[in-house]
């Protein structure tokens, strides 16, 4: 029977048990989407991690820390900020205008709760380091922060994606990987804007599951290449996203 209303009718709310359920009338659920939750989670203050080559400024939206583990094994500093730090004065600074804690070269939006329209703040940081043209990489929650900074939308998705083992397709080069997922809202690819496509696709339900910039190092993946299992099958992402910035940064330097 719950198996059966779940598949008509979606993720919904719900309670499990011993009482009468006419004492139950009347009840009530919250949705918790209606807060910011990633606020709740994120750190308070700002960490450094490492002393690698590569400078990454990693938001922190309610990060897992094998995704500090993983960078710093690519020769990179790691500076965990909250949610809502913000390295820049005002609108329209050029790269070298950055005023932060620390200077980085490239940006991380990790995963995290919620409703991600609720990180504002995260959303204002990531729309100016996409215009100051600066490496990010987002991951899950990330993903659609990405895409909400480039002016894409979100929404909630009626079946949620749980488990370890959802199958994506790398739109770039049609190869398949098994991937670990969390999460309950997804992009609207159709809403991308120009010089944007979709980097991954789940095959179950043909939902996003990443987006990247034609010319520009912006990349982002909604499942977790730092999950267990995750790691032997999507860690190049981090790899990639790496080398990718590294090149960028070179040219721009030239």
């Amino acid at each position: 029977t719950l198996t059966k209303t779940l598949r008509e009718f979606g993720v919904m709310k719900g309670i499990i048990t011993f009482k009468d359920p006419r004492q139950l009338a009347g009840i009530s659920f919250y949705d918790i989407n209606r807060d910011n939750l990633v606020a709740k989670v994120s750190c308070q203050k700002s960490v450094i991690y490492g002393n690698g080559k590569m400078k990454l400024l990693l938001i922190d939206c309610g990060l897992k820390y094998s995704q500090i583990k993983l960078l710093l094994k690519l020769d990179t500093t790691v500076i965990r900020v909250p949610w809502n730090f913000n390295p820049f004065k005002a609108r329209g600074q050029t790269f070298k205008e950055i005023q932060g804690l620390t200077p980085f070269d490239a940006i991380i939006i990790s995963n995290g709760p919620g409703d991600p329209k609720k990180a504002d703040k995260t959303i204002d940081t990531v729309r100016l380091a996409i215009r100051n043209k600066i490496p990010i990489l987002g991951i899950c929650l990330g993903n659609q922060i990405l895409a909400l900074s480039a002016g894409a939308d979100t929404y909630k998705l009626k079946y949620g994606h749980r488990s370890q083992n959802q199958p994506v397709r790398d739109e770039m080069t049609g190869k398949c990987y098994i991937t670990t997922q969390n999460h309950g809202f997804a992009v609207d690819t159709k809403t991308l804007s120009s010089g944007w496509d979709p980097w991954f696709t789940n095959l179950n339900d043909q939902t996003n599951e990443g987006v990247r910039h034609r010319r520009l190092p912006f990349f982002s993946t909604q499942f977790h290449p730092e999950g267990t299992p995750g790691p032997t099958d999507t860690e190049w992402v981090f790899n990639y996203f790496i080398e990718e910035a590294s090149r960028f940064l070179s040219s721009r330097t030239k």
